[in-house]
């Protein structure tokens, strides 16, 4: 009979611990390392962050939009970190120095052929089951956004270069190009 290996269980001190230039999200105990971002990949962070946060400006709003590198700490403990691509936060309590502690409102992130599955299934469940209100996942590949809106239960898939209605702002459509 064989000997049951222990998996290994990180912190975030374990992140910090990262030689400077590794990028790396850390869920439930376990380190996932991430590529470097394309430049498509950057446009499309950037146009994203600009039109969420011009709408915030020009309606008064008190939400803030912070683009990747950005660390949320999701279930404000030390087993889980990471760095959305666009990050959306309303309550101004949870945003410390060091980022964001607990459930963001809304979060995008922007598929790349490495982190495929991890946008569409584990960080689908852990956003919802953190309590973020919506989260998005804009697909270049395939043409696809998909917006989930979990306080509504609602969302749907949209093709690139489609309007983009926004559950957590009433009026707000985005156009991802």
């Amino acid at each position: 009979m064989g000997v049951a290996r222990k998996e290994q269980t990180y912190t975030v001190e374990d992140i910090y611990d990262l030689p400077e230039g590794v990028r790396a999200e850390l869920i439930d105990g376990q380190i996932y390392y991430m590529a470097s971002p394309g430049t498509n990949h950057q446009r499309l962070v950037m146009s994203l962050a600009y039109q969420i946060q011009d709408y915030i400006k020009k309606n008064n709003g008190d939400c803030e939009v912070f683009p990747a590198p950005f660390a949320v700490f999701l279930r404000g403990d030390d087993r889980n970190y990471l760095e959305p691509d666009v990050t959306v936060v309303c309550d101004k309590d949870q945003l410390t120095e060091k980022g964001c502690k607990g459930a963001p409102d809304w979060v995008i992130e922007i598929v790349s052929p490495s982190s495929r599955e991890m946008d569409y299934y584990r960080k689908l469940f852990l956003y919802r089951t953190a309590g973020v209100r919506e989260y998005w996942i804009v697909d270049p590949d395939r043409n696809r956004i998909t917006a989930y809106d979990f306080q509504r239960d609602g969302g749907g898939e949209y093709a690139l270069g489609e309007d983009v209605p926004v559950g957590i702002y009433e009026g707000l459509t985005i156009n991802v190009i």
